[in-house]
């Protein structure tokens, strides 16, 4: 007998969740072990039942169903979101998608596509509402560009491309600090956010791209 996928159900709206809720029941492989309506009810419930899936409306009070997700991130808590909404707005849909967000499912469809986005979730996939595809194209090709494009020295701050000039001439990250009146740390730090912004890898990668564009700056 297979394990039933395990469900919370996040909305303000009585009326709406006891309809959604029996509709997802009416799958046998679908359990809703939960509701909440308000984002931190949503929290609490999600730590202490261990769902598989929260369907989290992202206009609740107290906390929203994007800070939802982000403290579902901090506190590492294994469980993929759906997102039920009343916008179709591009913006709102592109930020949750940035969040994280499993599913995407506008309300006004919710009754019949709730359980078969849970499903398409559970499997391992995205769902987001049919007429809303067109978005999630455009997402995944901002995503697959952004990807695709080679980290430059564009990519630096001021402060970030001075002192990747320095380190090009050969001074250690104590004289840069002695020069710039920061702390060593502080050029250390740095140093860290070149590399991750760069995609430079191992001790001396740094010093090595540095002298490659030391003309560039």
């Amino acid at each position: 007998m297979s394990t039933k996928t395990r469900i919370l159900l996040a909305d303000d709206h009585p009326i709406l969740r006891k309809g959604l809720i029996q509709v997802i029941e009416a799958d046998p492989h679908l359990q809703v072990v939960g509701e909440a309506d308000d984002g931190e009810m949503a929290l609490a419930q999600i730590e202490k039942l261990q769902p598989n899936i929260a369907v989290v409306d992202i206009d609740m009070p107290k906390l929203d169903g994007f800070g939802v997700l982000k403290e579902i991130r901090r506190r590492q808590l294994g469980v993929d979101v759906v997102f039920l909404t009343l916008h179709s707005d591009e913006g709102l849909f592109t930020e949750a998608m940035d969040l994280g967000a499993k599913g995407y499912i506008l309300k006004e469809t919710a009754v019949t596509e709730i359980a078969t986005g849970i499903r398409a979730v559970a499997a391992g996939q995205h769902y987001v509402t049919s007429s809303l595809t067109a978005h999630l194209l455009r997402h995944r090709s901002r995503v697959q560009a952004f990807e695709q494009r080679q980290p430059s020295l564009a990519d630096l701050t001021a402060t970030e491309r001075r002192i990747l000039g320095m380190i090009a001439r050969g001074q250690s990250s104590k004289e840069i600090a002695g020069e710039l009146f920061i702390h060593y740390r502080t050029v250390e730090n740095h140093r860290t956010n070149i590399s991750q912004k760069l995609g430079l890898h191992g001790h001396n990668a740094v010093l090595k791209f540095a002298l490659e564009h030391k003309a560039e700056l």
